[in-house]
């Protein structure tokens, strides 16, 4: 099978810093890929690359068979690329109704108004929002806000899906419902990569974990081989206390 989306020898650099250093990998369609490793690994820039929002300073982007490593984040977008942001920022004086329906209007995927409007209703009811459509979206809970923001970028119809820190700020219960809600996304067939702190959950979902550290891809295998790869290990506890728990025969 093609892959959906392939990042070539792909680099970022900001001045002298490259936050995305010589990154290739392929994403098949349907996967559900974790994107792991410590702050400032670049996890958030690899998206920005991807979604246009920092092009690619050297290597190619393509995805769904088209190069974007030069496309603007709109179009990049309509073509089937959508993400979620780790600090959510509905509008606020807007319904959920309204924010829903803004962000099919943005992809361009949409005939009128009016059946943006309707599509928003069935998302945000797909999403546990139904009661609340017609709410202010500055009403919400931060769990609810983080499933508005899922419906925003459903709402562009993606091919590919990024969910950056999705469950942030989440209490146990709510991750689970999160949880539930990304698995049923991607049986109707949107490909995920999400962005993830917590372990248990990025290893409970994902079929493939890619590890970054230092703009660098340290790891890309299973969530059972990356959980004992001694790079991963070293990247999130320092060679020191890596060392102290492979003596002790121990894991992440």
């Amino acid at each position: 099978m093609s892959a959906l989306l392939t990042l070539d020898g792909v680099s970022r650099s900001f001045g002298g810093l490259r936050a995305v250093d010589n990154v290739s990998l392929e994403i098949a369609p349907g996967e559900i890929v974790g994107l792991i490793g410590p702050n400032g690994a670049g996890k958030s820039t690899l998206i920005n690359v991807v979604s246009g929002v920092h092009p690619a300073t050297a290597g190619r982007v393509v995805f769904d068979g088209r190069d974007i490593t030069r496309a603007k984040p709109h179009a990049i977008a309509r073509g089937g690329v959508a993400r979620t942001f780790q600090v959510v920022q509905p509008f606020p004086n807007m319904t959920v109704r309204e924010n829903i329906a803004a962000g099919g209007a943005f992809a361009g995927r949409i005939a009128s108004l009016k059946q943006a409007m309707q599509e928003a209703g069935e998302l945000a009811a797909g999403v546990g929002l139904g009661d609340l459509v017609d709410q202010p979206a500055n009403t919400l809970t931060l769990a609810r806000r983080k499933r508005l923001e899922l419906a925003k970028s459903l709402a562009m119809k993606p091919k590919l899906l990024f969910l950056d820190e999705v469950n942030a700020g989440l209490n146990p219960a709510e991750i689970d419902d999160a949880l539930a809600l990304i698995r049923r996304i991607a049986e109707q067939g949107v490909t995920i990569v999400l962005v993830e702190h917590l372990m248990k959950v990025v290893v409970g979902i994902s079929e493939r974990i890619v590890v970054l550290q230092n703009g660098a891809l340290i790891a890309d295998d299973t969530p059972e081989a990356v959980l004992n790869n001694q790079k991963v290990i070293e990247a999130y506890l320092g060679k020191k206390y890596a060392a102290a728990l492979s003596a002790e025969g121990g894991g992440p």
